[in-house]
C-alpha cells in the first residue's frame, strides 16, 4: 500500500471518529434545552485540534513506517491527489454556500457553525475515500 493511501485511509478514519465523537458531546450537553442552544464551540475546537494532531501524529507514523519504500510522488500519485482533492473540495464549496445561505437568512450561529463543520468533515471524507479508489483501481 503506497504512503499517500495509508494517509488517505488515517484522514478517513480521523475525520469521520473525530465527527462521530463531537455530535456525540452535543448531544450530550442538550440536557433538555434546544438543539441550538447546545454548548458547541468547545467540543467543536476541541475535536478539530484532536483531529489536526491525530492527522499530523498518523503522518509522521506511516512516514516513519514506510522509510524504506521510499516517500518519492510520482506523476501517477500528483494525478491521484489532484483528483481528489478536486472530489473533495466540492463539499467545501458545497458547505460555504449553505452556510452563507443560513446566514442570509439569518439562521442561529450553531447551524452555520455546524454546517460549515459537516462540509469540511465531508471534504476530508470524500477526498480519501476517492484517493483510496484511485489508488485501488490502478488508474487516475
Amino acid at each position: 500500500m503506497a504512503f499517500e493511501e495509508k494517509r488517505a485511509w488515517a484522514l478517513a478514519v480521523i475525520s469521520a471518529v473525530g465527527y462521530a465523537v463531537y455530535v456525540l458531546l452535543v448531544l450530550n450537553g442538550v440536557d433538555g434545552r434546544p438543539l441550538v442552544e447546545a454548548p458547541y464551540v468547545g467540543a467543536m475546537l476541541w475535536t478539530i485540534g484532536f483531529g489536526i494532531v491525530a492527522g499530523i501524529v498518523s503522518g509522521i507514523w506511516f512516514g516513519i513506517a514506510s522509510r524504506h519504500d521510499g516517500l518519492q510522488a510520482d506523476e501517477r500519485d500528483r494525478e491521484i491527489g489532484r483528483f481528489s482533492d478536486q472530489i473533495g473540495q466540492s463539499f467545501v464549496v458545497i458547505g460555504g454556500i449553505a452556510a452563507m445561505a443560513l446566514a442570509m437568512f439569518e439562521a442561529p450561529h450553531f447551524w452555520i457553525a455546524n454546517v460549515l463543520y459537516l462540509g469540511f468533515v465531508l471534504s476530508a471524507v470524500l477526498g480519501s475515500l476517492a484517493k483510496i479508489a484511485f489508488y485501488q483501481r490502478g488508474t487516475v
